[in-house]
C-alpha cells in the first residue's frame, strides 16, 4: 500500500521519499558523525511525502528516538508522512524506548491522520500459498514428472 501511494504521489508530481525506519536512523547517525545532521534533517523534511516503512522492526535507543522525533516534529504540518508498522500504538513506548517521546511522536502523527488498520493474511504469505498450491496441482503428491 505504501509503495502504491508513493508511486501515485510521484505520478501526480509530488516529491516523495521512501525509506525504512532502520535506514532513516542509519542515515541520521552517519550524518551526525559527519557533522551534517541539519542537512540530513532538511532532506527528510523537503519532500511532499515521506514514507517511513517498517516502524517497530527494531527497537530504538534514546538517541535514535530523538532523531526520529526531530524528523516527525519538523514535518508536522509541513508535509505528509505515511508510516507503516506492525505494532500497535500501545507498543510504541517499548519500541521508542521512552514513553514520553513515543507519546509526543504519536501526538504529531495522529493529529491530522488517516489510519488504515489492515488485518488478515500477509499478501506475501498468500502469494506463497497460492504458488505452492499451483505447484502441488501440477505435481500431486506421489506423482513425479520427468
Amino acid at each position: 500500500m505504501a509503495v502504491s501511494i508513493g508511486l501515485e504521489a510521484i505520478s501526480k508530481g509530488y516529491k516523495t521519499n521512501f525509506i525504512s525506519a532502520h535506514d532513516l536512523i542509519i542515515q541520521l547517525r552517519k550524518a551526525d558523525i559527519e557533522g551534517k545532521l541539519e542537512k540530513k534533517f532538511r532532506s527528510f523534511v523537503k519532500p511532499s511525502l515521506l514514507i517511513i516503512d517498517e516502524m517497530g522492526y527494531m527497537k530504538l535507543d534514546i538517541g535514535d528516538a530523538h532523531f526520529l522525533f526531530q524528523v516527525i516534529a519538523r514535518r508536522y504540518e509541513q508535509g505528509s508522512i505515511f508510516l507503516t508498522s506492525n505494532k500497535s500504538f500501545g507498543e510504541w513506548g517499548d519500541i521508542i524506548g521512552d514513553p514520553v517521546i513515543a507519546t509526543a511522536m504519536l501526538d504529531r502523527l495522529l493529529h491530522h491522520s488517516r489510519i488504515f488498520n489492515l488485518n488478515g493474511e500477509s499478501y506475501r504469505l498468500k502469494e506463497k500459498r497460492n504458488r505452492d498450491k499451483k505447484q502441488t496441482d501440477k505435481n500431486p503428491p506421489g506423482e513425479f514428472k520427468t
